[in-house]
């Protein structure tokens, strides 16, 4: 089977090259193309074509048969089908054109691929290390080098500083520094008591403390919202607290 010979005539490659060519001079558009007006152009074209003596390949002729029956589809009172047709035909120059533009893209990033200076050269490397590295700069690309999972020396000791030198703030020592205040006072603003706290440790001491004295009736909240107030409660000269573990 003889090998199906690819013609350009002049600067097309193709009746869809041509077809573009014809949409972007005359600015058309083309997910609705005018068909009546393309085939004219296109017919102008593969007309002068021949009256040039060129030889028009085989591919051109079938593609303006195919716009003729378009254009005559569509002259039907029912014209589905030619709505069909111009709509495949608008996705194949859609392809196509998609792809012409990749295929410029890329010829422009291997400009000068083909360009060769000189032959290529055998180059020696020395391969000794010669670099000099602390211990433990050695220890520590060694373990990211072997993952999680191959990890078998300890943490170092400053992982746990984090959690060795976190401060817990006892209960009853913050109900015994809520009624100090509230004894020089008698009254303290509610919301204070939470604000003041240095750590998420006294915090959490400080709503059970409060909790715990209202809880034992020896103070109460007064007020609402940002005003409201804790209360030391009259006659507590003497406050015991029991916390139950």
């Amino acid at each position: 089977m003889m090998e199906k010979l690819l013609y350009k005539i002049e600067v097309f490659e193709g009746p869809l090259d041509l077809l573009l060519h014809l949409i972007t001079k005359h600015k058309l558009d083309i997910q609705d193309i005018p068909i009546l007006e393309l085939v004219t152009q296109y017919t102008d074209y593969v007309r002068r074509m021949r009256d040039a003596d060129l030889e028009v390949a085989s591919e051109f002729i079938e593609m303006a048969a195919r716009l003729v029956y378009i254009k005559t589809v569509s002259l039907l009172p029912v014209y589905e089908e030619a709505e069909e047709l111009k709509k495949e035909l608008a996705g194949e120059l859609m392809e196509y054109r998609d792809a012409k533009r990749m295929a410029e893209r890329l010829a422009e990033q291997t400009e000068g691929f083909e360009r060769v200076v000189r032959g290529p050269m055998k180059l020696e490397f020395d391969m000794t290390y010669e670099r000099i590295h602390e211990p433990f700069e050695l220890s520590v690309s060694y373990l990211n080098a072997v993952g999680k999972k191959l990890r078998r020396l300890p943490p170092p000791m400053e992982a746990f500083a984090p959690i060795v030198s976190r401060t817990i703030v006892a209960v009853v020592d913050k109900i015994d520094s809520i009624v100090t205040a509230l004894r020089r006072k008698k009254r303290q603003r509610l919301g204070r008591i939470f604000t003041s706290a240095a750590s998420r440790s006294e915090l959490v001491a400080s709503f059970l403390a409060v909790l715990e004295l209202v809880k034992n009736k020896q103070a109460v909240v007064e007020g609402e919202g940002e005003q409201s107030e804790l209360v030391l409660c009259e006659g507590d000269a003497s406050i015991e607290i029991s916390l139950e573990a």
